[in-house]
Parts: C-alpha cells; sequence; structure tokens
C-alpha cells in the first residue's frame, strides 16, 4: 500500500490529464459533485425522534473526497455549501420556508462542518492510496464517519444545550447504515481502480 503523498487519486488517472481539457474535466467533475452530494441528500430516512434524517450525503461526500482529492473536493464541497447558503433547496431538509443560512445553523450544521473536513481528509488519505485498497478504504470511510460526527454531535449539544439525549439524536440511529455505507465505498473505489488499472494493460 503506497504512503507517498504523491499518489494519483482516481479523477487524475482519467484523461485528459493536461492543459486546457484539464481544465474542463475538473470543471464538469465540480458539477457533477454537486448534482451527486444534491441527489444523495434527497435520499432520506426519517429516524425518530433524531431531529437528523438518515441519507446518502455522507457516502456522497466521502467518495467525493477520496476519488477527487483534497483540493478538487474541497472545491466541490464548498460549491455546494454556497450554492446551499444562497438559499437553494440542496440539503437534506431544506425547504421554501427554512433554507439558506437559516437552515445551514439549524441541527444539521456540524454535520455540514463535519462534511467539509471529511472531504478534505478522504482526498488526503487517497493522496496516500488509501482509496486502491478495501481494507485502507474501509479505514479511511471509519475516520471520515468521525470527522463528520464530532463537529455534528457537539453543534446539537450547543444548539440543544446538551439537555437532550445528544448520542441518542445525532449518532447512535445512524450506525448501522453508516457501516452499509462504509463497506459499498469499500468496495467501489478499489474496483474501479483495477478497471482503470485493466484499461491500461
Amino acid at each position: 500500500m503506497a504512503t507517498a503523498l504523491s499518489q494519483q487519486v482516481l479523477v487524475e488517472a482519467i484523461a485528459p490529464r493536461e492543459g486546457a481539457a484539464r481544465l474542463a474535466k475538473q470543471a464538469a467533475l465540480v458539477v457533477a459533485g454537486i448534482a451527486l452530494l444534491t441527489v444523495s441528500a434527497q435520499i432520506k430516512l426519517p429516524v425518530p425522534p433524531s431531529p437528523v434524517a438518515v441519507n446518502l450525503g455522507t457516502f456522497a461526500v466521502l467518495t467525493i473526497g477520496a476519488a477527487y482529492g483534497p483540493r478538487l473536493g474541497l472545491t466541490t464541497i464548498l460549491a455546494y455549501m454556497l450554492i446551499g447558503a444562497l438559499g437553494f433547496d440542496v440539503f437534506q431538509s431544506s425547504t421554501a420556508e427554512l433554507s439558506g443560512i437559516e437552515y445551514m445553523m439549524g441541527s444539521t450544521g456540524g454535520y455540514l462542518v463535519g462534511y467539509v473536513l471529511a472531504t478534505v481528509l478522504l482526498g488526503a488519505l487517497a493522496r496516500r492510496g488509501w482509496d486502491r485498497s478495501a481494507v485502507w478504504m474501509a479505514g479511511a470511510m471509519l475516520l471520515g464517519n468521525v470527522v463528520i460526527y464530532v463537529p455534528g454531535l457537539l453543534w446539537l449539544g450547543q444548539l440543544y444545550s446538551w439537555q437532550e439525549p445528544i448520542l441518542a439524536w445525532g449518532l447512535t440511529p445512524f450506525i448501522v447504515g453508516d457501516l452499509m455505507k462504509l463497506a459499498l465505498a469499500a468496495l467501489i473505489l478499489p474496483a474501479v481502480w483495477k478497471l482503470v488499472g485493466d484499461a491500461r494493460t
């Protein structure tokens, strides 16, 4: 398992790799990433009494981070956040009445902060080759989930003055679903790398 910081991430291994065509590819990837994040956020399952629903957002965030790398991944997640801050309905529970900055400061605010941090973390780990092995990718996904949950739970605690069952609201309902998403990503990224390698031979 490679540990050099110069490892390519997945999207860099796919042509074009230089010039104007590379910039066009990156722009298209940012747009595609925003679309994936938006669609994934809308696929949700309420888990009462938690104010935060289960969705595919974490799967999309962590997968984009690993596939795009830290810089392009960060650009994509920040562009997604900016679109949401402007009031567009891209978040999991945003509505016409609750959107934009007001929504972002609500119960999911800490998780949104975690999304940004986790995207960069997964990109950095992919730079070290963690996305090329199912075992290492599972480890990266686990760390990414921790980075999402820590600010998410701290945010909920501050928002509700630690008077509510924060772990029961913001962690335990999501563990099984996140483990399933972790396993899925751990299989997908190394499999795509194998396809890229086979295509070169």
